[in-house]
Formats: C-alpha cells, sequence, structure tokens
C-alpha cells in the first residue's frame, strides 16, 4: 500500500518509519521537502520511503495520513490539493489544540464540535477516521506495556474506510474500538487532553487507554 503523510513532524515520521518497517511504501509531505530533517529521514527509513510537498504526497498516497499541528491544518489541506483527497480513506491524527505559553493545552474545538468533524467538512468527498490521537508518537507502532495491547478507539462515517484503519491498527499492535461516526471525535479529542494533563502530573508520557470488560 502507498501511504501520504502529510506533515513532517514526528508524528508523521514515526508512523511514516511503522508504515515501512511492515511493508508499505510512504512519501512524506513537507512544506520543506528538501530540507535536512525529510532528506535525513528519507536516508534512514530506506528503499521504500520518500519526501515531497503536501500536494504530492496527498496524490502519491493510496491511503492519506493527516498530521499536522491544527493551526496549520486547513491550509495543509488547501497546499495538498483537495481533489487528491477525494474517495481515499484519511487517517486523522490531529488534536485540534490551542497552546499558550505557561499553560497546558486547550482544545480549540469541543462538546459540541471536533476537529475531526470540521476536517470530514473540509474534505467532504473523503472518508475521514478519527485515530492515533489518543497516545504519544512513541507508543503509535507497536506498543509494549506490561498489562497487554492497549486499545486504540477509532470513529468515522465509512464502514470500508473504518476497516482498512483496523488492519492497520492491528498490523500495529492496537486492539480497535469502533464508537461510531466522525461525530465520536467529541469525545476522543478529550481523551488527549487527559492523556497529556496524566503525563504532566506524572512527568512521564509512557501511558495509554485501555477498556476493562467485565466477562459473562
Amino acid at each position: 500500500m502507498r501511504l501520504g503523510i502529510i506533515g513532517s513532524g514526528d508524528v508523521g515520521m514515526a508512523l511514516g518509519r511503522g508504515f515501512i518497517k511492515y511493508g508499505h511504501h510512504v512519501m512524506i509531505g513537507s512544506r520543506s521537502p528538501k530540507s535536512e530533517k525529510v532528506t535525513s529521514w528519507v536516508h534512514q527509513a530506506g528503499a521504500r520511503a520518500s519526501g515531497g510537498t503536501f500536494e504530492e504526497a496527498a496524490e502519491y498516497g493510496e491511503v492519506i495520513v493527516l498530521a499536522v499541528a491544527w493551526s496549520g491544518c486547513e491550509n495543509a489541506i488547501g497546499l495538498a490539493g483537495k481533489k487528491h483527497f477525494s474517495g481515499k480513506t484519511v487517517l486523522d491524527v490531529t488534536n485540534p489544540l490551542v497552546f499558550e505559553e505557561g499553560k497546558p493545552p486547550r482544545l480549540a474545538i469541543g462538546h459540541t464540535d471536533s476537529g475531526g468533524e470540521q476536517i470530514q467538512r473540509w474534505l467532504p468527498e473523503a472518508h475521514i477516521v478519527k485515530v492515533f490521537n489518543i497516545v504519544g508518537n512513541a507508543h503509535m507502532v507497536d506498543p509494549d506495556f506490561p498489562d497487554g495491547p492497549p486499545d486504540m478507539f477509532i470513529c468515522g462515517n465509512n464502514g470500508n474506510a473504518k476497516e482498512t484503519v483496523t488492519e492497520i491498527c492491528e498490523l500495529f499492535g492496537w486492539s480497535v474500538i469502533d464508537i461510531g461516526g466522525i461525530e465520536g471525535a467529541r469525545e476522543l479529542e478529550p481523551l488527549c487532553i487527559l492523556w497529556v494533563k496524566y503525563g504532566m502530573l506524572t512527568q512521564s508520557w509512557d501511558h495509554a487507554f485501555k477498556l476493562l470488560r467485565k466477562s459473562g
């Protein structure tokens, strides 16, 4: 499978390495595709890795990963070209966060709307699936916790797209819980705030969520 990743930050590169590890081809899209950061990543990632502009990555990907900061998300989609998202599964790994000096991050959108829903409105012909927004990039691929695989919550409107994303999550070592339509991002995006708050309180970022079920 060909993955086009929109965003060359730590999240995009971590997921890119995961896809390559499991045999897929990846193009990392960046505003500066010739930068040392991108070219170094491509060199280290190997023959199945390449770099390009946002538009080149979006056109390349059979599946697209949206992994940019919320403040630049709409602009990145515009640079990538909305036509290149049409009919494709899009992994929305973003969180609509506002960062202010001396304060923990807060949601820019919440409770009656969500970033996931906003992205679906920006890309009405794409199949948006919210995923990987509730854990740090260090544990997105092959999460290794003493109590076994954590749970990845996903949501989206298209069943086939969610099947594709579920297969990706399971390949990466996650158990998957589908919570329904893209409006479920209203619940999943605040989980990012909870994940961050716990990390700030404990000064540790090695945690993930797991839903425990009572048998019987």
